[in-house]
């Protein structure tokens, strides 16, 4: 039985919006796993071809994105684990990964446009090397025209997963983004990601859910830091609350927070008229906003 080849590549940037929209601005809550992911493209491309799953094996992947420099990651302490704890993730699901320094383009253009260039030839190379029979593309840009309309040329089908992105994160920023209709257009086997993901009835349901991971891994938290911090803990009380995000009553103003920063309970358990401690930060606009919220009635020193 003919074994069915097939290759995946990651725009970072853009799968990174997606895995972020589904854990903040979807009523999942939870961020796209890799490995489930690479399942999923097995079983559907089986359904596609009318094949044994088992037949069909994603034996190419590779992952682009820009990464920050050193500069960025000593500004935000968080950064370097969370990088890190991702290469880990992508390692275990055979993903080969490639890093363009930021620094390459002071306004980021150049970077992106670069990763754009490396994961064409990345993606026409390796088709025409290992005869894949699918390309796999998670990318949103109609530049990636041109690299469709080659691996078409080789024989290779392209199927891309598209998403049409609209969310508020953490730092109270609109983020909106969806994959090029062009592009969707050219490839052989387009693939509205929002629509199947909501869609209990596609195909292979069964497979949809596998697409998020059930469990994320944790910062360590040092106590003796946290402890630190306490004399500079604001306490304000909850105004409203919204779709993963709520507004804490702080005046002279009404401060943003997201889900992701509640610290000592699940946002679920919040309501209106809670008091709350937390510490103020600024946004990327200069706005003032809530991190490491917790229920006052809630909390609990070591």
């Amino acid at each position: 039985m003919k074994t069915t080849r097939i290759g995946l590549y990651y725009d970072g940037n853009y799968f990174f919006q997606a895995s972020n929209f589904y854990a903040y601005g979807h009523h999942k809550r939870k961020r796209i796993s890799i490995s489930g992911l690479h399942e999923f493209v097995r079983q559907q491309v089986a359904a596609f071809e009318k094949a044994e799953p088992e037949n069909c094996m994603v034996c190419d992947a590779h992952y682009f994105r820009v990464r920050p420099g050193a500069s960025e990651a000593s500004q935000r302490g968080d950064l370097l684990f969370w990088d890190r704890a991702f290469d880990d993730i992508l390692s275990a699901a055979g993903v080969t990964t490639h890093y363009i320094p930021s620094k390459l383009g002071q306004d980021g253009q150049r970077a992106e446009r670069d990763t754009d260039i490396w994961l064409a030839l990345e993606a026409y190379q390796n088709a025409r090397v290992m005869n894949l029979d699918y390309a796999v593309l998670l990318v949103g840009d109609a530049d990636y025209l041109p690299l469709v309309s080659k691996l078409n040329s080789l024989g290779t089908k392209v199927i891309l997963f598209g998403w049409e992105i609209d969310y508020t994160n953490e730092n109270n920023n609109r983020i909106q983004t969806k994959a090029s209709q062009e592009l969707m257009d050219a490839v052989n086997y387009p693939l509205e990601m929002n629509k199947i993901i909501d869609d209990f009835n596609y195909p292979i349901a069964d497979y949809v859910s596998g697409l998020f991971v059930s469990n994320e891994p944790k910062k360590p938290v040092k106590r003796e830091e946290e402890s630190a911090e306490l004399g500079e803990d604001k306490i304000g009380t909850i105004l409203n609350l919204r779709n993963g995000f709520g507004f804490i009553k702080y005046p002279p103003n009404n401060v943003f927070f997201h889900f992701s920063n509640v610290m000592n309970c699940d946002f679920q358990d919040l309501h209106s008229g809670d008091t709350v401690v937390f510490d103020l930060e600024k946004s990327d606009e200069g706005q003032d906003i809530a991190k490491n919220v917790r229920l006052a009635g809630a909390l609990e020193f070591n």
